[in-house]
């Protein structure tokens, strides 16, 4: 039974890996929108400093979400339609 409930949940999990690499975007607002949403760096690293001297790290963490790739995907996709697709400015 834990075999099928662990298998009904890789299945799930490429299922959204494929959904997410099947984005296309084609919309200005829509990449703009993901490069806000979805962080270039890592939030989760960190340096605690105490009165200037480094007490711990912090790692970054993202690395332990399964759809770390697939969102990173997305944001390179996305910020490569705003290079290409800049809007006309007037001067």
């Amino acid at each position: 039974m834990m075999q099928l409930i662990d298998l009904l949940q890789l299945d799930l999990l490429q299922l959204i890996r494929q959904k997410l690499d099947g984005i296309e975007i084609n919309n200005f607002k829509l990449a703009q929108l993901l490069c806000t949403v979805i962080p270039a760096t890592c939030p989760f690293a960190r340096d605690i400093q105490v009165f200037g001297y480094l007490i711990a790290r912090i790692p970054p963490l993202c690395k332990f979400n399964p759809l770390y790739d697939q969102f990173v995907g997305l944001r390179f996709r996305a910020l490569c339609y705003l290079a290409q697709n800049q809007p006309a400015t007037t001067t």
